[in-house]
């Protein structure tokens, strides 16, 4: 057989354009050549996925798998690609699981689902097809089937861990149908974020080195291409390309057109957590005035831009003003993006109390109710609250949200993550905050702690006194194995959980206890994360137009699309479903994309 050389192959693909017949091992390589030349300057495809964030990864995986041809489009470079998923803890929602089971958790799709819809509170038209709640509505319970039935499985086969020990998140503090999580339901992901988006990334990768999948890092949407009431492409501008690191905010230098045009269309583009105006503009009344001061919990990238954009096209956007924030945020005394702020997943034992120095009623308890928390935080009219607490609590209880705040359950270690645990008592990371970050205060006496606090804020505002009553109200309390404080009912209540005793609950002690100490206090910023509304979409994945019927060849999955129908946690979420709604929505969308 010859030898076989680029030119040779570039020939014989010039060659059998024209119609003329060429062997088969010079088709075979015409073949190879002209896919790769498609993988990198072709302008057409099956399909364009807008965002190559984990919804992206996925629906472009499944679409791939079915023989159809991908370009994946994201604004940013090649180093972001599988976007805010990376920087994520992992948790995911099961329902039912293994890991529940060993932990002697007893779960069932009926409970999930009065939680879920306990939380959700559906209210805008669940019954009506326009309504902006009916296709949320329906997702949810597909989402609730898949968590309870295939989903571990199927994430487990394509290579899938988790800690052995389920979180307990959003516990609720109110009744049984109320928001909140009966039981724990937060199964972290060995490797963290990255670990989740690793088994996507990996075969879109295989499809791209198989001209299947062409990326187009760089090229930010400014539009979708419509003609005779169908989407048929996209266009925008090519930005320059960038050696940033992930998650540090790139520029935004035009360097280009371009226009590229598919069949369909999907958008997995994400929300609106980094673009702190959008957040403002969207803020809903019942969560009170938006506040002047937060700190962002995701890149700069995460700005919104695509869904103004798809509305232009005629896509319906539904629950603007639902979103998820947290209450717990720091700011981050190694910053990567602009305004970067880290949460703290809390234990159940420190104290909360609002600026002006007064402790918060149920549930403005430690891990309880995010939103509600976020309203009274917001009612007491200041931007930031308060957490007092104790070296103890700190050594047991806190561990930060984020796959870089988690060195050694990203990097798979669990030997490793318990034994520092055990034998260090405080998370490094932690460790790290506490000792540069801004929001921390240190003091062996709650008159110095009150003292702290006042200097880090500009204003007299806790009074000791009237601090150390409150810490001492609940202090005695302690003593008994029963108690009308709530928190402590609480404490007592996690306890049981195993995974709590293990790593996330101190024993009840007395906070000013001085072998427990030194005191400290941390101040909370409201900190950006999800949005839950977007685009309506149904159970396909098709975006809904104001007719209630879908924009031909327009899809969304992920955030973009409120994780499916345009908001399927409805107003509130269980945590652990964010990255869950991603891939969802996205192997849906994709699957039904790839058969159209």
């Amino acid at each position: 057989m010859p030898q076989l050389t680029r030119r040779t192959a570039n020939q014989a693909a010039a060659l059998g354009a024209a119609g003329v017949a060429v062997p088969g091992f010079l088709s075979t390589a015409a073949a190879a050549v002209t896919s790769a030349d498609w993988r990198d300057s072709g302008t057409t495809a099956d399909v364009i996925v807008v965002g190559h964030g984990l919804a992206g990864l996925v629906a472009a995986n499944e679409i791939a798998a079915m023989g159809k041809k991908v370009l994946l489009l994201d604004q940013e470079g090649e180093q972001s690609l599988g976007g805010q998923a990376f920087w994520s803890l992992g948790g995911l929602f099961f329902v039912d699981s293994v890991e529940q089971r060993l932990n002697l958790i007893k779960d069932s799709i009926e409970l999930a689902r009065q939680d879920w819809y306990g939380t959700a509170q559906f209210s805008r038209g669940v019954t009506s097809p326009l309504g902006e709640d009916y296709w949320a509505a329906k997702w949810a319970e597909a989402y609730l089937e898949f968590a309870h039935h295939e989903k571990r499985h199927w994430l487990q086969s394509l290579g899938m861990r988790w800690v052995p020990l389920v979180g307990w998140a959003e516990r609720g503090g109110q009744l049984a149908h109320g928001p909140g999580n009966s039981v724990p339901r937060f199964h972290l992901t060995l490797g963290t974020g990255p670990g989740v988006v690793e088994p996507f990334e990996k075969r879109v990768r295989q499809h791209h080195a198989a001209g299947r999948i062409g990326f187009r890092f760089r090229h930010r949407v400014d539009g979708l291409v419509v003609e005779g009431g169908r989407v048929v492409g996209v266009q925008g501008k090519r930005l320059v390309p960038t050696t940033a690191p992930r998650g540090v905010k790139t520029s935004r230098e035009v360097v280009g057109d371009f226009e590229l045009r598919a069949e369909h269309v999907l958008v997995t583009s994400g929300g609106i957590g980094g673009n702190q105006d959008l957040v403002r503009q969207n803020w809903p009344d019942r969560l009170g005035t938006a506040p002047e001061h937060m700190v962002t919990g995701v890149p700069a990238h995460v700005d919104g831009r695509m869904i103004a954009i798809t509305e232009q096209a005629g896509g319906r956007v539904v629950n603007a003003d639902r979103m998820w924030h947290y209450v717990e945020g720091m700011r981050n005394w190694s910053p990567i993006w602009p305004e970067h702020g880290i949460r703290i997943i809390p234990g159940p034992s420190s104290f909360w109390f609002d600026g002006n120095g007064n402790r918060f009623p149920t549930p403005g308890i430690p891990g309880y109710d995010s939103l509600a928390q976020l309203r009274m935080i917001r009612q007491s009219g200041f931007d930031y609250s308060w957490f007092v607490l104790n070296q103890k609590i700190i050594e047991k209880e806190f561990v930060l949200s984020g796959s870089e705040q988690n060195r050694h359950l990203t990097n798979k270690n669990m030997v490793a993550f318990l034994a520092e645990r055990q034998i260090n008592g405080i998370q490094a990371e932690v460790k790290a905050f506490l000792d540069n970050g801004e929001d921390f205060v240190v003091a062996d006496t709650v008159e110095d702690l009150a003292r702290g606090m006042n200097d880090l804020v500009g204003s007299q505002r806790i009074d000791a006194q009237r601090l150390r009553e409150q810490i001492e109200a609940r202090d005695r309390e302690i003593a008994n194995s029963f108690t009308k404080d709530v928190q402590i009912q609480g404490i007592r209540n996690f306890s049981q959980n195993l995974g709590d005793s293990i790593v996330r609950t101190a024993n009840p002690h007395r906070l000013l206890d001085e072998q427990h100490g030194p005191l400290i206090a941390i101040r909370l910023n409201i900190l950006t994360r999800k949005s839950l509304g977007g685009l309506q979409t149904n159970l396909a994945g098709q975006v809904m137009g104001a007719n209630g019927e879908p924009v031909p060849g327009l899809w969304a999955a992920g955030e973009v699309a409120g994780f499916g129908g345009g908001g399927v946690h409805g107003q509130g979420s269980l945590e652990g479903t964010f990255l869950g709604g991603c891939i969802f929505s996205g192997r849906e969308a994709g699957r039904a994309i790839g058969r159209a």
